[in-house]
């Protein structure tokens, strides 16, 4: 009888609720897909280079690792400290905003259980709030 109890946030598992790498590179291409799409996206997709292609590889390999599943970013591109890698950048309530919404419909988006887009998009805020009181906006 298997009594393992699984949470979110806890080893492996919330990596496998979001599908492994292939469920996670299919929510950040719909993240990078609303970016470009949404009228409220227009500043934050401005942020970034014409070419997506780079940027959607970094934020699936850091989510991998994010989610405890394989630290794909740390291998390929080495460490990295998320508010000081967007400092850089005027990241005010706006942007940020417009970040979570790109993620919050690209969340809804998979089919992943409804307590999972909860919790993802609950943890999603963590960073993007960090990012905003770094950039001092």
């Amino acid at each position: 009888m298997n009594t393992k109890t699984y949470e979110y946030g806890v080893g492996d598992y919330s990596y496998k609720m979001a599908g492994e790498l292939a469920g996670i590179t299919q929510l950040v291409n719909a993240f990078y897909d609303n970016m470009e799409t949404l009228k409220e996206a227009e500043h934050i997709r401005g942020m970034h280079s014409k070419n997506l292609s780079a940027s959607r590889k970094k934020l699936a390999y850091f989510l991998s690792g994010w989610l405890g599943g394989p630290k794909l970013y740390a291998e390929h591109f080495g460490s990295i400290n998320i508010p000081q890698a967007h400092k850089h950048l005027h990241v005010g309530i706006d942007e940020s905003g417009a970040w979570l919404l790109c993620m919050q419909k690209a969340v809804d988006e998979q089919p992943y259980e409804a307590s999972f887009k909860t919790y993802l998009m609950e943890q999603l805020r963590v960073p993007a709030d960090r990012i905003r009181m770094v950039s001092g906006s």
